[in-house]
């Protein structure tokens, strides 16, 4: 019998889905939302929301057992400085997992693991602002380059008519 099984293996060795965690959740903390197989994320899952609860109070006992988990400093950082006092008021359930369908290759069960407080709507907004500011400054970079290149034609002319005029001046 199986009761109580702790957690899925997921078919590795102790070292490789210890990495492995500990990896994801690293993405996890620096995206904010990771695509992954479904097994996975909820494995990723317990992990990230014991280190968001350790992160809601920094202290230094706190700093220090989650850097245990996680290697990188500037991760750790933004867990302490920015995700964990975001999560303050809320008592659990940082994370969520949105259902994608299934993989084309082995038809795994394709989930997105975000955070709750993820916003996809900023993202777009600020994508979108910056694509008409670069047409407008993009359009008006030709047009002062056509306009230059008018004048540039114009006084061409004018110089040629000069020229001829003074020649034919010179002929008489």
């Amino acid at each position: 019998m199986n009761h109580k099984n702790g957690f899925n293996p997921l078919s590795r060795t102790t070292a490789h889905r210890r990495a492995m965690s500990r990896n994801m959740v690293t993405s996890l903390f620096r995206y904010e939302r990771i695509t992954t197989t479904k097994s996975k994320a909820l494995e990723v899952r317990k992990s990230a929301e014991k280190l968001i609860t350790r992160a809601k109070e920094d202290s230094v006992h706190n700093r220090r057992e989650v850097a245990k988990f996680i290697q990188d400093e500037k991760i750790l950082n933004k867990l302490f400085t920015e995700i964990g006092p975001r999560m303050k008021e809320r008592n659990g359930g940082y994370t969520r997992v949105l259902k994608l369908g299934y993989r084309q290759g082995d038809a795994a069960d394709v989930v997105i693991l975000e955070l709750v407080d993820y916003k996809l709507d900023a993202d777009k907004s600020e994508k979108t602002d910056e694509k008409p500011a670069k047409k407008a400054a993009a359009k008006s970079t030709t047009k002062k380059t056509a306009s230059k290149s008018k004048e540039a034609v114009e006084k061409k002319t004018t110089s040629k008519k000069a020229s001829e005029k003074k020649e034919e001046s010179k002929a008489e």
